[in-house]
């Protein structure tokens, strides 16, 4: 995917948990894709698209395909997410992650698909959460009815989402390095990284596919 280059329109990032694009904000990152929603990965807790009758039994048996080797395939397209990175500053990452999950929102996805992982400082709708206990706020994750924000330092405590969202906003680069791996693991979609491109390239490897 190409790298599009460093954009001035970086705007500072919004208070609230899904912020709405201001009046007159130009959309200065580019449109994440918002993911495959076939049959083959519909959404969580809701059926496919598609006739939910059992299939009737093959007339031929012998016909030459093999039943066994598509739902292999399915199953390989799930767990490879979709991966966007969008190029940020550090401190411009966690509001070009803000607009990335507007666009997504305004795509149609259900704020209860996404979670938002932060590398550095920690969302203020996460800060101002975790003000009134962990219990609570990790309860609100467990509810899944709204976009989820978790600093990376608690990645391995995130459930997994149809997307996740990335904002290397800071912290040093062990931080980084263990965060996109496991997120990469959660998202069933898509996931998008917003920070410096060249960072955010070494740290995934020629192996993402960035």
């Amino acid at each position: 995917m190409p790298l599009i280059p460093e954009e001035p329109q970086i705007h500072e990032s919004a208070q609230g948990p899904r912020a709405t694009a201001a009046a007159g904000r130009p959309a200065s990152t580019p449109r994440p894709v918002p993911g495959p929603r076939s049959a083959a990965s519909p959404r969580p807790g809701r059926p496919g698209p598609g006739p939910a009758g059992p299939a009737a039994p093959a007339p031929h048996p012998g016909a030459g395909q093999s039943p066994a080797k598509r739902p292999e395939n399915r199953s390989d397209q799930r767990s490879t997410p979709q991966l966007q990175l969008i190029p940020a500053p550090v401190d411009g990452a966690l509001d070009a992650a803000e607009e990335a999950l507007d666009l997504l929102l305004e795509s149609g996805r259900a704020p209860g698909e996404i979670l938002v992982l932060t590398t550095g400082d920690p969302h203020p709708w996460a800060a101002h959460e975790l003000s009134f206990g962990e219990a609570a706020y990790w309860a609100q994750q467990d509810t899944g009815d709204d976009v989820f924000f978790a600093d990376a330092s608690a990645v391995e405590r995130a459930t997994a989402r149809p997307v996740v969202i990335v904002a290397v906003n800071g912290g040093d680069e062990d931080t980084a390095a263990r965060t996109l791996p496991s997120a990469m693991a959660r998202a069933g979609a898509l996931l998008v990284v917003c920070g410096d491109a060249e960072r955010v390239t070494a740290l995934l490897g020629a192996g993402a596919g960035v």
